[in-house]
Order: C-alpha cells, then structure tokens, then sequence
C-alpha cells in the first residue's frame, strides 16, 4: 500500500446471509479483538465503514469530558 505507515490490507471477506464477515485472523491479532468484544460501526457514504472497539470509543469519550 505504498508510503500509509501504520495502515493495513487484509484482504477480502464475503457478507454471509445474516449480514456476519469474519474479521481476518491478522487483523485480530493486531487489533486485539478477542471473542465477545463489542464493537461500533461506523459509517461515511463517501469513505466507508470502520469499526472500533467500543472500549476505545469510550475512553474517547471520557477524556471529552474532562
């Protein structure tokens, strides 16, 4: 991906019929996603979805109202 310093690809995962992916097993590791962490969706029409644990969102949001 060129010069994105600290920026991935993991490649390709299909939507089942329930709307489920799976998230790759890398980007698990990475991420430190384990089972039964919740996540937030996010979404822009223009740049698309992300997702971030919601831990993260949270301590966000705390130092928001510090």
């Amino acid at each position: 991906m060129g010069n994105n310093k600290g920026k991935q690809m993991f490649g390709v995962v299909k939507v089942g019929d329930k709307g489920q992916i799976v998230i790759p097993k890398e980007a698990r590791k990475l991420f430190d996603i384990k089972a039964g962490d919740a996540l937030l969706v996010l979404g822009d029409l223009s740049k698309g979805l992300a997702l971030v644990k919601t831990q993260i969102f949270e301590e966000v949001v705390e130092d928001v109202f510090k």
